[in-house]
């Protein structure tokens, strides 16, 4: 996932910007800010929308922060009292908040910002086969990442920009895309080494432009967590670590935005959480003839035809306690998983902590050992059965009410909160009715947010 990208000091980068703005012109305008080779971080892109409409200055800002793999129960596991303090002056989800199903990084995180379940915005895995484009998407490819062609919905950046309202991405899954012609104002080209501190300082430096060019939504990400959780499980001492390391920024972040004397929401949340693995990988391919199948794409299945992908269910119906299978059109209602093509047929789902996969690599490489050799920790299971894949959900700022919280609910909740609190319109999106309702998070809203 990670791409190497010219680095620039975040006050350079504030300066070069402001210089940047000025030097370009025409609606939608697109390019590489200029960048200092001695400082060495990547300087944010801009696309030129204008300033922020005079509604839209009026209105208050909100940070939607995501901490990949932060379980629900870490908090109370671990120490982590920035993130505790935040729910404290606002509202948190004690037992976590329910990812989609799969509960995977790029599906999720593009629920999270659409409102859509997986089978509706079409981001259905980290990777995928798509038999009517016969094209495969993965988040290791920067040309299907960036092609906005692939993602369904309307994200939050493209919601805000299209109703005058300016947002920046400091990294989001599809926040590099072109969607519906439109990219946030501000965002950066995904690298994962970019030092967490200097990411928070960009969003800083963001809320301290001028009320014209200050976006007012903003994301960032941070993946510390996911990693230490895949490498050594949930239960090392390398995730307490994470958990310190994130939480530290969110307390550096919290403390920026209060000297600002903005109305800054932060929405502090994960993508999903947890669990320690059991046992090796699982091969599909042990139970049926590879050649049905188009292409081996992580457990999806993708036959050539429909008699093949009979035949492929009856090869794996029954065969095994580690997991289930399903034809597509027949999937289980509350998994909300069904029905789209990308995700093959028959489809497979873990019954348990499982690894499984279509077929091992050809060829072990750095990359391969990384994505299919041993770990300790995963996710992608069905949150129903499995509540370690449940994530954090914490919130704070003058549109939400103090001391509230909330019980367990579906992460499809929080792009119309995060629209009502922004003051956008999601009645009539132009991709039509998100999924998700307000309804189980009404009660954190601040009286003048309701």
């Amino acid at each position: 996932m990670t791409k190497m990208v010219n680095r620039i000091g975040v006050q350079a980068a504030t300066l070069l910007l402001a210089a940047f703005f000025c030097a370009c012109s025409g609606q939608g305008q697109t390019a590489q800010a200029p960048s200092a080779a001695t400082a060495g971080l990547a300087a944010p892109i801009f696309t030129d929308h204008g300033p922020n409409s005079a509604e839209a200055q009026a209105k208050p800002y909100l940070i939607l922060v995501s901490l990949d793999g932060f379980r629900y129960d870490y908090p109370r596991k671990y120490s982590a009292p920035n993130i505790v303090a935040l729910g404290a002056r606002g509202a948190s989800a004690p037992e976590g908040m329910i990812p989609s199903y799969p509960s995977v990084t790029f599906p999720n995180h593009y629920t999270l910002v659409t409102g859509l379940y997986p089978e509706h915005h079409g981001i259905v895995a980290n990777a995928f086969y798509d038999p009517a484009r016969k094209q495969i998407y993965s988040y290791r490819d920067p040309a299907a990442e960036v092609d906005g062609t692939w993602y369904g919905g309307t994200p939050l950046w493209v919601l805000a920009e299209q109703q005058g309202m300016r947002s920046a991405c400091f990294f989001w899954p599809g926040s590099e895309a072109d969607i519906q012609g439109v990219r946030p104002t501000y965002y950066m080209k995904y690298d994962q080494k970019y030092p967490n501190d200097k990411r928070v300082d960009q969003v800083l430096a963001w809320l301290k432009l001028p009320a014209e060019q200050r976006p007012h939504f903003i994301t960032l990400y941070m993946s510390d967590v996911d990693g230490a959780g895949h490498s050594h499980g949930p239960d090392s001492p390398e995730v307490a670590e994470a958990v310190a390391r994130v939480d530290k920024e969110i307390g550096r972040l919290a403390a920026g935005v209060a000297e600002l004397k903005l109305p800054v929401n932060m929405v502090v949340l994960a993508d999903h959480g947890m669990t320690k693995v059991d046992g090796e990988w699982t091969n599909l391919e042990q139970y049926f003839d590879k050649s049905l199948i188009v292409t081996p794409v992580e457990s999806f299945l993708y036959p050539k035809t429909e008699s093949d992908a009979a035949r492929i269910f009856a090869a794996l119906d029954g065969k095994s306690d580690k997991f289930k299978v399903y034809r597509n059109g027949k999937m289980p209602a509350e998994l909300h998983f069904d029905g789209n093509a990308r995700e093959g047929d028959p489809i497979v789902v873990p019954s348990g902590p499982y690894l499984i996969r279509t077929a091992a690599p050809p060829v072990v490489t750095d990359a391969a050992v990384k994505m299919f050799g041993p770990m300790m920790g995963s996710h992608g299971f069905d949150p129903a059965k499995m509540p370690e894949m449940k994530a954090i959900f914490f919130a704070a700022g003058p549109g939400i009410k103090a001391g509230t919280t909330v019980a367990p609910f579906e992460n499809v909740a929080v792009y119309p909160l995060v629209a009502r609190i922004l003051g956008l319109d999601i009645a009539e999106l132009k991709t039509g009715k998100i999924d998700g309702s307000i309804a189980p998070l009404e009660a954190i809203l601040a009286a003048s947010g309701k």
